[in-house]
């Protein structure tokens, strides 16, 4: 006989063994090049892949700011301190 095991949820799980999630905003800016920012998010945050960049690009320019990644605090300090470092406007904020 088996016994079943209790799901947690995700989100559950996830702020118990990460900690808060937080989610990095890129800013919209009239200095950078579209090709300076899709490389500073390449760079900066590694779970991006360029084509996901360019999204991430074009929705700043479009709306004036986009969400980069939502991730814990560490990373998405470190993230937002490496773009700032480039250039480039981004905050964090508790998700």
């Amino acid at each position: 006989m088996t016994t079943a095991t209790p799901v947690l949820e995700r989100d559950v799980i996830t702020e118990e063994v990460l900690g808060p999630l937080y989610v990095v905003f890129l800013f919209n800016d009239n200095v950078n090049s579209m090709d300076h920012v899709v490389n500073s998010l390449t760079h900066c945050v590694p779970e991006l892949d360029h084509a996901r960049a360019a999204d991430v690009m074009l929705e700043a320019h479009a709306h004036g700011m986009a969400l980069v990644i939502t991730c814990p605090h560490e990373r998405a300090t470190r993230y937002r301190n490496c773009l700032e470092s480039r250039g480039l406007t981004a905050t964090i904020e508790p998700a």
